[in-house]
């Protein structure tokens, strides 16, 4: 009778059924960047909203565990977890978990999470438009992005019971605009991959 195999570590079998599970494109390894805390912080928001609007469900991150760190704690990994919790509140994060003791499976929210988790602090029966700062942000969208920004902020404010809702739909649509634009990397095919993110939305909808 043969003797079963040894010598495959665990944690190499690990590693890999989260590159089956996540794959490299759901996967953020912190550990192997080296930042600072406050550099984690940012770069994890700044990818787990580009998560988000591309319709990702869950992803991985990969904090460590701080061994080397004072007193053995990891403060990359304490500044994520104060993150995370921020990021539920705002409607990018719907939970987290810890998947290892240096990692954590991340559960996105849908889009439309963006702008409902703002209003559930405040009276959801009567919005108040926003004063953007200047219109030339939607002014430089084309026709069919401003067409669809506007559909969803109408449909935004039917799902609140707003009955008059026109004096507020300019101030949703920068609103909208503005969250889900956070989410995106700039560069060539921006303003496309913010259409597909809109549409994203207003499938949440229906």
């Amino acid at each position: 009778m043969k003797s079963p195999r040894r010598g495959i570590p665990l944690v190499g079998l690990r590693q890999a059924f989260d590159e089956v599970r996540f794959g490299s494109a759901r996967t953020l390894n912190l550990r192997q960047w080296l930042p600072t805390a406050d550099a984690a912080a940012v770069r994890t928001e700044a990818w787990l909203r580009q998560q988000q609007v591309e319709q990702v469900h869950e992803v991985l991150i990969i904090t460590g565990r701080g061994k080397h760190s004072a007193e053995g704690v990891s403060v990359v990994r304490e500044a994520v977890i104060r993150l995370l919790h921020s990021l539920k509140r705002r409607g990018v994060v719907a939970g987290h978990e810890e998947h290892t003791p240096g990692s954590f499976v991340v559960r996105l929210a849908p889009v439309r999470e963006l702008f409902e988790a703002p209003r559930r602090r405040r009276d959801r029966k009567t919005p108040l438009p926003v004063a953007p700062p200047s219109l030339d942000a939607l002014d430089a969208l084309d026709d069919e992005t401003r067409a669809l920004l506007r559909d969803l902020a109408e449909r935004a404010l039917d799902a609140l019971g707003v009955r008059e809702r026109e004096p507020f739909v300019e101030g949703e649509m920068l609103k909208q605009f503005g969250a889900l634009a956070a989410g995106l990397s700039p560069g060539p095919g921006r303003e496309s991959r913010l259409r597909t993110a809109i549409r994203a939305a207003l499938e949440q909808y229906d």
